[in-house]
């Protein structure tokens, strides 16, 4: 699944994880921190949306 930010378009790949942030390939986006931003503009999850 990914989760997209709608703010800048940057997107999230479960499959992929964002090795970048620390974030193993598999890891659900409900299992990344509450506090994680997007590593583009800095928005909070609740700015990304599922696709």
């Amino acid at each position: 699944m990914k989760h997209v930010c709608e703010v800048c378009g940057w997107e999230y790949n479960e499959a992929e994880g964002f090795a970048e942030g620390g974030i193993a390939p598999g890891t659900k986006w409900e299992d990344i921190p509450e506090d994680f931003v997007c590593p583009l503009c800095g928005v909070g999850k609740e700015n990304f949306s599922a696709e």
